[in-house]
């Protein structure tokens, strides 16, 4: 899927879901959108500031109480793709970096990562 105009300006190709393609294509069934994928009221497209604001109100709903931004989905995303084994140049090219040291911050250890590391002397047959 190509994102235009993304964080920072930026062109990239990202993923998109079949699970959310489907969520996607209701809702612009429903919608009809006419520019803007989601559009405001006025049909225009929503600003970073109301983002947020959604994302805020959002957590309130669901009773999240820890801090949270519409960059912490992208974080959440791109450390979830290390841990089901995504190599770091293509998380890289999926989040639009264009420095290695950006994306190896997401190689952080976790609870998950470090849980799934199996010893090499497990693979013995002794």
């Amino acid at each position: 899927m190509l994102v235009r105009n993304g964080k920072g300006g930026k062109d990239r190709t990202t993923l998109l879901s079949k699970k959310m393609l489907t969520l996607l294509r209701e809702y612009y069934r429903i919608y009809r959108p006419e520019y803007w994928l989601f559009e405001s009221p006025n049909r225009k497209n929503y600003s970073a500031s109301s983002i947020r604001k959604v994302m805020k109100r959002a957590l309130k709903r669901t009773k999240i109480t820890k801090q949270a931004s519409p960059q912490t989905l992208r974080h959440s995303f791109a450390t979830h793709l290390l841990e089901r084994g995504t190599d770091l140049r293509y998380i890289q090219n999926l989040m639009g970096y264009g420095f290695s040291k950006t994306t190896e911050r997401y190689t952080h250890i976790t609870k998950k990562s470090v849980d799934g590391i199996v010893s090499p002397l497990d693979n013995l047959d002794i």
